[in-house]
């Protein structure tokens, strides 16, 4: 037997999925009748009402709805969910955060997520986890490069003074393998002598990092909270921008002629969306008071043309559990969004922002078989992304029995 022979005779058996309808990651309405045949790990063929292929393992999935694996872009798996997750995580060795980190990965994964953006680790723990088959796909940034004592300077992404400064921890990012560039342009509430109205770096420091993320092929996005920060982001040149709130010292200001700036230059917005129900669990006053506001001009970026997904943040909260994207659903609607535009937010688009447009996020021919299979449809009814019959990862069906 030739080894030509031999590859064919050991081929895998192709999966056939059948379903009532279909949500394909780009559509304005579920398809009915969906047959998906997976090869292995990649999707060989999508079509309707047509007949399996021969000696295929054919799986009935009834009159469930199939949509592609949810995209998270914005997610730390090094933190814990707790109350505490900064403390928590301080008191653990390198070991020990990678072992969370991971049962954090399988957590997301049984709720439907397998693509997370990890915008933030400890020591770029989350770098090595790429690749293993019972995790989500993780896009990592590394440690998100900060100021000497700024915000999240605790996950040891700081960078030296200036210019050069900056430049050379971009280099460092890159030398290591980081996937993306994530930069602290302003403060944010885990890191104690920090402020949200306040940019960290100055406006060439943060046209440096764009520079040198571009030079090395490395797409870069900022937390801005501060509207300095969001001010010197765009002019910077950034692809996107986190939480985006034009957080001020008494409130949130007024963005002006910024969202159409923001929007016309196509800069990708990361909205804050997602909270799992906790009882007891509400918004810190500093941050409830502003938060129409916020929602409000997100709703002016989405209504101007911004692009927009859903970075959840992940692990930062109890209300923020590693698989809370189905969550942010609702909030993106109150957005303005229609729900096959919040469906595409956390699919098709989230996709292509993690630079996977081309094999992830829509149930395609020559797609990664990443896949969630709900009950019910989740384009009328909220409620049908929380119903999860099945997760399928690379092709294969997620244990769901820690759930």
């Amino acid at each position: 037997m030739n080894s030509a022979t031999a590859r064919l005779t050991d081929r895998p058996r192709l999966t056939v999925l059948r379903a009532g309808w279909m949500f394909d990651g780009i559509s304005t309405a579920l398809l009915p009748d969906p047959v998906v045949v997976l090869d292995g790990t990649r999707i060989l063929s999508v079509g309707q009402q047509i007949e399996p292929p021969d000696g295929a393992d054919v799986v009935d999935l009834g009159t469930a709805t199939l949509l592609p694996g949810l995209i998270d872009t914005h997610v730390h798996l090094g933190f814990d969910a707790s109350w505490d997750p900064v403390g928590h995580l301080a008191a653990r060795s390198d070991e020990e955060v990678q072992a969370a980190m991971r049962e954090a990965g399988r957590a997301a994964l049984r709720g439907g997520v397998t693509t997370v953006r990890d915008l933030g680790d400890r020591n770029y723990l989350s770098l090595p986890l790429r690749g293993e088959p019972d995790l989500p796909s993780i896009v990592a940034a590394g440690p998100p490069i900060t100021t000497r004592g700024g915000h999240c300077d605790f996950l040891g992404g700081t960078a030296g003074p200036g210019e050069a400064g900056v430049r050379a921890a971009v280099h460092e990012h890159a030398d290591r393998g980081a996937d993306v560039i994530k930069i602290m342009a302003s403060g944010g509430t885990l890191t104690p002598g920090t402020h949200q109205e306040a940019a960290q770096f100055t406006a060439g420091e943060l046209r440096a990092a764009v520079e040198e993320a571009h030079s090395l092929g490395l797409p870069i996005t900022a937390h801005v909270h501060a509207t300095q920060a969001i001010i010197d982001a765009v002019a910077a040149g950034v692809d996107g921008m986190e939480h985006v709130s034009f957080w001020s010292a008494d409130g949130v200001d007024e963005p002006g002629e910024l969202i159409e700036l923001i929007a016309r230059r196509g800069i990708v917005i990361g909205a804050t969306v997602g909270q799992a129900p906790v009882p007891g669990a509400t918004p810190p006053p500093e941050v409830l008071k502003r938060l129409p506001f916020i929602i409000a001009n997100t709703r002016r970026l989405h209504q101007a043309g911004a692009p927009i997904v859903a970075g959840t943040d992940a692990g930062i909260a109890p209300v923020k559990p590693p698989d809370v994207l189905r969550h942010a659903l609702p909030q993106l609607t109150q957005l303005g969004m229609t729900p096959a535009q919040a469906l595409r937010a956390v699919t098709s688009v989230a996709a292509v922002v993690c630079r996977l447009g081309q094999r992830k996020g829509r149930i395609a021919a020559g797609y990664d078989a990443d896949m969630l299979v709900v009950d019910g449809d989740p384009l009328v009814d909220p409620d049908a992304i929380h119903r999860i019959r099945a997760v399928y990862r690379n092709g294969r069906a997620v244990n769901q029995s820690a759930r």
